[in-house]
């Protein structure tokens, strides 16, 4: 009899252990890194001569998933064989293979897995390859269903770069992005969106500060440093933060962060600093 008892003890201590594990609590690490298209004569601060800088960056700091931007398919395909653990979507923004600009999606295959994804034109005619409104240049935004390995949960992400010329085509980029977003998640999932929105936060055409919110302005722990630095030319008065993670259907961000570690002891590893933030369900 004292056996059984003992062995009935030990299961009721060890059931609400197993029941939580359901409800538990995920944190979400995203990065994004507008890494500076590597066909741009910079200098000593061309491609050549930074790349390994850019994997030393996300192998140390292990983002779940993140964002780039301005990425040329070399650029991709170097990230994918050196950050060990990592793969990729995205396409050309100019034909949507391999051709330009990819707005890419990675995510750290320990923790999360992807289940869908496609990528959208900024533009009149979304499904396919053109400009939109007002752009100087063609635009686009990568979304993907991902799911947290740890619990199960699931979350929409989207990484986009919008126009650098026409304030119509970043507010009507932006209506794109969420009212797409928004017919593919009926369940209302999580949902985040980063990238370089090529605006500050007080501009009119930024409406999704009306329904999203802002890792920068709402973390408990936080920075204000710029996130566009110019490589340092012209002092601080050249720089602007345009670059953002936005994100609702999760409990809370405990921390952003503006990457200004130096990496193989370079000042810049972009003509943009990466930013972080860590999310919760």
């Amino acid at each position: 009899m004292k056996r059984i008892l003992l062995s009935l003890a030990a299961v009721l201590v060890a059931l609400p252990v197993s029941l939580s594990a359901k409800d538990k609590t995920a944190e979400i690490k995203v990065i994004s890194y507008n890494i500076r298209v590597g066909a741009a004569k910079d200098g000593t601060n061309s491609w050549e001569y930074r790349y390994p800088a850019s994997a030393m960056m996300i192998s140390e700091q292990k983002p779940d998933i993140f964002g780039l931007q301005e990425a040329l398919d070399f650029q991709v395909h170097y990230l994918e064989e050196y950050c060990k653990g990592y793969k990729s979507v995205g396409v050309g923004r100019e034909d949507g293979k391999h051709k330009g600009e990819h707005m890419s999606i990675f995510w750290n295959k320990k923790t999360t897995k992807l289940l869908k994804w496609g990528t959208f034109w900024l533009s009149e005619t979304p499904d396919k390859p053109g400009k939109g409104w007002d752009a100087d240049c063609i635009r686009t935004a990568t979304w993907a269903l991902m799911k947290d390995k740890a619990t199960g949960k699931k979350y929409f992400y989207v990484n986009t770069h919008l126009d650098h010329i026409g304030w119509e085509a970043r507010k009507n980029g932006l209506k794109l992005i969420v009212d797409r977003i928004d017919s593919i998640n009926p369940k209302g999932l999580p949902m985040i969106i980063t990238g370089d929105f090529n605006m500050e936060i007080d501009r009119p055409e930024f409406d999704l500060k009306k329904i999203m919110k802002n890792a920068r302005e709402v973390a408990v722990k936080t920075d204000h440093i710029k996130t566009f630095n110019g490589w340092g030319k012209g002092g601080t008065e050249n720089q602007e933060t345009i670059d953002y993670i936005w994100f609702k259907g999760f409990s809370t961000c405990t921390e952003y962060e503006t990457i200004t570690k130096k990496y193989m002891d370079r000042a810049y590893i972009s003509d943009h600093y990466p930013i972080k933030a860590t999310l919760v369900f």
